[in-house]
């Protein structure tokens, strides 16, 4: 399993645009991403900026067809101005998970 975590930060302000950005893709994700076993979203609770992401590809091919598609750059053409900083990835194998 191939996993990445993300953390992004918006501006001040842009908040309820990121939130709505990322959903976006999460229900591209549940509709047409059957290779993409998990994709889920925080906000941070003290700081309503920081959002988090995690995903879970069944392999490769999985986490490229995500990594390219039209949602996700589309995500990237909304968030890219409202950055706070860059994105921090995390991109890993997967080796213990409770399901």
């Amino acid at each position: 399993m191939r996993t990445i975590t993300a953390i992004i930060t918006t501006r001040h302000g842009y908040e309820d645009a990121m939130k709505k950005a990322l959903l976006e893709v999460a229900e591209n994700v549940r509709k047409n991403e059957p290779d993409t076993v998990g994709f889920f979203i925080s906000q941070n609770s003290d700081d309503a900026r920081v959002f988090t992401t995690y995903e879970r590809f069944s392999d490769q091919a999985a986490m490229d067809n995500h990594n390219n598609s039209e949602t996700v750059a589309r995500f990237f053409g909304i968030a890219q101005p409202i950055l706070d900083g860059e994105v921090t990835l995390v991109i890993s194998d997967e080796i213990s998970a409770k399901e």
